[in-house]
């Protein structure tokens, strides 16, 4: 599971916040986050609007990372039972509200 900080970034976002709000951090520590504590890495394919899915077929967690032109990104939707098939379809959902 993870830590309640990337929860309650989603749950912001999910809950109709503006993107602006969306607590965000260096790009540089998003990613090591992701890589170090959840095993996750970028999915080859699944990019779009400066936006990457990383995910861990491993633990099944997945993490939609918006990048920012300052250096700095923001958790979109993250959630667990990853599977590459859904990979299309969460990009869509969580970059069209």
């Amino acid at each position: 599971m993870k830590p309640a900080f990337l929860t309650a970034i989603t749950l912001v976002t999910l809950s109709g916040a503006a993107f602006a709000e969306t607590p965000c951090m260096s790009a540089v520590e998003m990613e090591a986050g992701l890589i170090d504590w959840y095993g996750e890495t970028p999915v080859e394919g699944a990019s779009r609007a400066r936006a990457q899915m990383w995910a861990s077929e491993e633990t099944g967690t997945w993490t939609l990372v918006q990048y920012l032109a300052d250096g700095n990104a923001c958790v979109v939707a993250q959630g667990e039972d990853w599977a590459p098939a859904r990979t299309d379809d969460l990009l869509v959902a969580a970059l069209d509200n």
